[in-house]
């Protein structure tokens, strides 16, 4: 366990930070690289991995293309997790469900998407998660997974001060 019931983490401990994936991007490196990239999944996995050991965090990565699966992992979240890291994907513009499951785990969030989705279709535009987050990051394909966790290792750094 990584936070206590108000998120505040507890100096011995590394903070957990649950990096969630939502449908499809299992296919990065593959699917639409002038959108997304030629990284793959496992590419991301390690780069947060990397990044998350470097800012004295410790990351769950996952991914899933069943939206109630992601749901599960978010409550699963609460109480043992220092923040969640989400991209949910096209969930982003559609799920209600996702982004209550969000708020009901009481845990800081950022929303993260590998591509622009404001140079993107009009649907894409609108984020059920981003009034709820604590920051957005898109457009900056990997880097912005990278930029969140250094934001949550300041953010644990602050509390623990």
């Amino acid at each position: 366990m990584s936070a206590s019931k108000n998120n505040k983490v507890m100096p011995f401990m590394k903070p957990l930070i649950l990096v969630l994936n939502g449908p499809n991007l299992n296919m990065l490196g593959t699917r639409e690289p002038t959108q997304y990239g030629h990284e793959t999944l496992a590419d991301l996995a390690q780069g947060c991995a990397d990044s998350a050991l470097a800012k004295g965090l410790e990351i769950e990565f996952r991914q899933t293309n069943h939206e109630g699966e992601l749901i599960y992992w978010i409550h699963a979240a609460r109480g043992r997790c220092a923040g969640i890291l989400i991209n949910p994907g096209a969930w982003t513009h559609t799920s209600v469900a996702i982004r209550d499951a969000l708020v009901a785990s009481e845990l800081p969030v950022i929303e993260v998407h590998l591509s622009n989705v404001h140079k993107r279709e009009p649907f894409r535009h609108l984020s059920f998660v981003s009034s709820i987050a604590v920051g957005v990051i898109c457009g900056l394909g990997s880097h912005g997974y990278r930029l969140a966790l250094s934001h949550f290792a300041e953010m644990f750094q602050e509390q623990t001060a």
